[in-house]
């Protein structure tokens, strides 16, 4: 994405379409793909005046906050792979990376019932080949395996870890979008022993505008392979 300062990001003309918003931005989608992306939008605004599901009800901030993490965590991610969306909210990322990623097998997972009804009415409007489940994700990682989990928003990087304490052999790794704040984050997981069998790392960056900007990072956590273990 462009880099953006405090002053052009405030001053700067608001776009009136999904795809002039995504055009700002240096994002490049197919027509069927911004359509139905728009669709997306609409449908998770709608629902939003009755449940709080976002936030980000502008243009602006749909693409700078829900689309950008959204394909940054999709570029970690290789070809045709199974993956988790947990605490999936209002389908950032799994909606958005089930469209722009026609190859991903995702699956959303949220266990707050209401939140996991409005889910699958979305998916079931949108026609998307995505499987919805109203569970915690360490009930549903005791019966399915998947490539990759992935988490926006939903808590602190040391709570996920322990929730999921115990479930590694149904995944491969575990990608979390954060904020600036990342490091203080690692740092609580360590002090609870939640590292010692598990490596972390910085794999992606990117701007986030506003005032003042900030940075999004995207964590990459796998478990350590014996030979890191011995040394």
């Amino acid at each position: 994405m462009p880099d953006q300062s405090p002053a052009s990001y405030d001053d700067s003309p608001q776009p009136t379409t999904l795809a002039e918003a995504l055009a700002a931005r240096a994002i490049t989608l197919s027509a069927e793909q911004i359509e139905l992306l728009d669709r997306y939008r609409r449908a998770l605004w709608r629902w939003n005046e009755k449940l709080n599901l976002t936030r980000h009800t502008t243009l602006d901030k749909f693409v700078d906050r829900d689309v950008a993490d959204s394909l940054e965590l999709a570029r970690q991610i290789p070809q045709a792979r199974r993956v988790l969306d947990i605490g999936s909210g209002g389908g950032v990322p799994g909606v958005v990376m089930a469209i722009c990623r026609l190859d991903l097998r995702m699956t959303l997972c949220e266990s707050t019932q209401k939140k996991a009804r409005v889910l699958q009415s979305i998916v079931d409007e949108l026609a998307l080949p995505v499987e919805v489940f109203a569970v915690r994700a360490e009930e549903l990682l005791e019966l399915r395996t998947f490539d990759a989990l992935v988490a926006r928003a939903v808590a602190p990087t040391w709570k996920i870890l322990s929730w999921l304490a115990g479930h590694w052999e149904a995944f491969d790794e575990l990608l979390l979008v954060k904020g600036s704040a990342w490091s203080d984050e690692r740092g609580e997981a360590r002090h609870r022993g939640l590292l010692k069998r598990l490596e972390l790392r910085k794999i992606a960056s990117y701007p986030m505008p506003g005032t003042p900007p900030g940075e999004s990072v995207i964590l990459r956590i796998r478990p350590r392979s014996p030979e890191d273990e011995d040394a």
